[in-house]
């Protein structure tokens, strides 16, 4: 592995490497639940986005987890298909975010929200606006 945080690594030509490696990942129940107890949420339509900082031992910045109601979206494919497309969107994206690493960390939760199933532009579009403003809750967390 190169110098950089997790899932961002500088090659030799300052390319940046956009990576969701597993460590990456939002995983269990008690941070999950944790996450929708005591966490914030604001919208970027089609994508909810529930976020919370924490100082636990956590080794990377940021760690997200995707979401897509199996209420509206009836079948498996569907949910997939968009999970799939804001993982991508996250991805590609995400440097924002780990720009603005220090002591807080900050875990997250997108849940798509929207009726249909939209085009990824739409979806890519939702992610920047998200993303800058986690961005710039990081960055004043810690300031402080």
């Amino acid at each position: 592995m190169k110098a950089g945080t997790s899932g961002f690594f500088f090659h030799t030509m300052n390319q940046i490497r956009h990576t969701f490696p597993p460590e990456e990942r939002l995983k269990g129940v008690r941070e999950i639940s944790g996450l929708f107890t005591e966490g914030q949420s604001f919208l970027a339509y089609p994508v909810k986005v529930v976020w919370m900082l924490t100082e636990k031992g956590q080794n990377v910045p940021v760690k997200a987890a995707f979401a897509v109601s199996k209420k509206i979206f009836r079948r498996a494919v569907q949910r997939n298909v968009l999970k799939r497309r804001m993982k991508e969107a996250y991805r590609l994206q995400k440097h924002q975010l780990l720009r603005e690493g220090g002591e807080k960390k900050l875990i997250c939760m997108f849940v798509y929200i929207g009726k249909e199933e939209l085009p990824y532009p739409v979806i890519e579009k939702s992610f920047t606006t998200a993303l800058n403003k986690l961005g710039r809750t990081l960055k004043q967390a810690n300031k402080v």
